[in-house]
């Protein structure tokens, strides 16, 4: 375990917050291993310590959390145009350890933010992967990684082979995407 891992574990522990905690719970059922951190908490950690790289990036992930789980989107949502492979590599991981909702969206929504326009035939390959998986969350992902792509109607065909996939899908939180990603391109952002 890094010193930075450490450190970064101190600070959750010192932030966490019973309140927090009940409010993940009801808000995001699944979430395990709740500190009870807030967002502008883990916001200020994923500035404070992008020098620790893919590395801590990594090791937040392996470690679990829900907090350190959405710290490891975060932190790879600011460094990752320093290694756009490595970070789709990371999504590739993240994706098999998904168990809720929220950590489904900080991976699709952020971790790849700051190469979206200029990797999106790999991220949309990953969709495609994920799309057909039989693990709700990667289903889910797959959506949740096209949202930003609404905006361009150009785009609008494909994301709707994606959703058109899981059209009929049972899952909750895959229906709940549907009904987003339709409704963004509804809007004709």
């Amino acid at each position: 375990m890094s010193q930075q891992l450490i450190a970064i574990q101190k600070i959750l522990e010192a932030n966490a917050d019973p309140v927090a905690v009940n409010a993940t719970r009801k808000f995001v059922p699944g979430a395990e291993k709740i500190y009870g951190v807030r967002t502008p908490v883990l916001s200020n950690l994923a500035k404070q310590y992008k020098a620790g790289g893919f590395n801590l990036v990594n090791e937040l992930w392996q470690t679990g959390s829900f907090e350190e789980k959405i710290l490891a989107a975060k932190l790879l949502g600011i460094i990752a145009k320093k290694d756009a492979e490595q970070s789709l590599k990371l999504i590739e991981l993240f994706a098999q350890g998904i168990a809720d909702w929220a950590v489904c969206d900080a991976v699709g929504m952020q971790a790849l933010h700051p190469i979206r326009k200029t990797h999106q035939k790999e991220i949309f390959a990953i969709a495609k992967k994920y799309n057909m998986s039989s693990n709700p969350w990667q289903r889910r992902l797959s959506l949740v990684l096209t949202e930003w792509y609404t905006r361009d109607k150009s785009l609008h065909s494909e994301i709707n082979k994606l959703v058109n996939a899981l059209e009929n899908d049972e899952a909750y939180y895959v229906k709940k995407a549907v009904v987003w990603i339709k409704r963004n391109m509804a809007k004709g952002r």
